[in-house]
């Protein structure tokens, strides 16, 4: 790769055993690569995919890589079904997974929508790339709440929300989030259109970790939730992009990615310092009231730096708009928490 990216390591990572973590979209790039790096620290991870074939290969895959480095930790990695373009049915499989099990120490929502567009709007008259990726991510989240808030009053608890966003949410600006109309917002169907949509969503994904943020503040719940550019990344979902330029689109991902693209463990990198970095941990135990507060509802860039998103993420107007209208859609829809 062109670039030198810093790489994370296992030691700049709390230990895990006895700790449940689960991952969205775990069955290839980032959210792979983070799973590796939770499990190779002890923790149970269930691995959030739709496909239980793809998922069951790639838990295999990840399993024999710790074996054949001698990671004897008993570490554990599930398939936990999820279909995150379907909301009721994420709703319906958090809630299961609450009545499962006693604790859960680590949210990550990783999953992002894989098309470069064109973005269609579902039966719920959702544009499909904002459920993907911010109302199911919210829904999971939603659910899930009450058995963070539980795991977090236990003791030695270290309990984080991450939402992987993107850089591409710096391409966009926006007014208002109040109302359907503002959920399903696009930026047009050329590619820069397209990409300016999803990164729309991934401004979704900041306003509402900051907004998470200060409600558990409000609380006072010790949990930290973070949100976080990974960096340019070889995923699917970059191919996919590469692949959609005209003309060049071959030419761009057979030379130049290798040149300009993280690997999957390069790129998860970040994710795994906010789901289970030793900093944040030891900021959380300070007696500074500054230090103590440096990583909540903060911004992640590559690698594992706090950044400023852009001036609409970090405004908590939008934040309350964008909170109060993802209720109010998922509230015509029957899902209520």
């Amino acid at each position: 790769m062109f670039f030198s990216w810093k790489v994370i390591t296992e030691d700049e990572l709390v230990d895990l055993h006895g700790k449940v973590a689960i991952v969205t979209g775990g069955s290839t790039g980032i959210g792979y690569a983070t799973i590796e790096f939770l499990a190779q620290k002890g923790a149970r991870v269930y691995m959030g995919s739709r496909n239980q074939g793809r998922a069951q290969k790639s838990i295999e895959e990840i399993e024999a890589k710790l074996q054949k480095s001698g990671n004897d930790n008993q570490a554990s990695i599930h398939w936990l079904q999820l279909d995150l373009l379907d909301p009721r049915s994420v709703k319906e499989a958090a809630t299961k997974f609450s009545a499962r099990e006693k604790r859960l120490d680590i949210l990550v929502n990783n999953a992002c929508h894989q098309s470069v567009g064109p973005y269609k709007l579902n039966q719920d008259g959702l544009l499909d790339v904002m459920v993907v990726n911010h109302i199911s991510p919210f829904v999971l989240t939603e659910t899930l709440l009450s058995l963070l808030r539980q795991t977090a009053t236990l003791e030695d608890s270290d309990v984080r929300i991450v939402n992987v966003s993107s850089g591409a949410h710096t391409f966009v600006a926006t007014e208002s989030f109040v109302g359907k109309e503002n959920l399903n917002k696009q930026f047009g169907d050329s590619l820069s259109g397209y990409i300016a949509t999803c990164g729309y969503s991934k401004l979704a994904n900041i306003l509402h970790i900051k907004h998470l943020q200060t409600r558990l503040n409000a609380e006072s719940a010790p949990i930290t939730c973070l949100a976080l550019h990974p960096g340019t990344v070889m995923t699917e979902g970059a191919s996919g992009f590469l692949n959609s330029v005209p003309f060049l689109g071959w030419f761009l991902k057979r030379f130049m990615g290798p040149l300009f693209f993280m690997s999957w463990k390069q790129g998860a990198g970040t994710s795994a310092f906010a789901a289970a970095g030793m900093a944040v941990a030891e900021a959380r135990k300070s007696k500074d009231e500054v230090e103590r507060r440096k990583y909540e509802g903060g911004y992640l860039v590559p690698v594992a730096k706090i950044s400023e998103p852009s001036t609409y993420a970090t405004d908590e107007r939008l934040q309350r708009e964008l909170y109060e209208t993802t209720m109010e859609v998922l509230g015509e829809m029957g899902i209520v928490f």
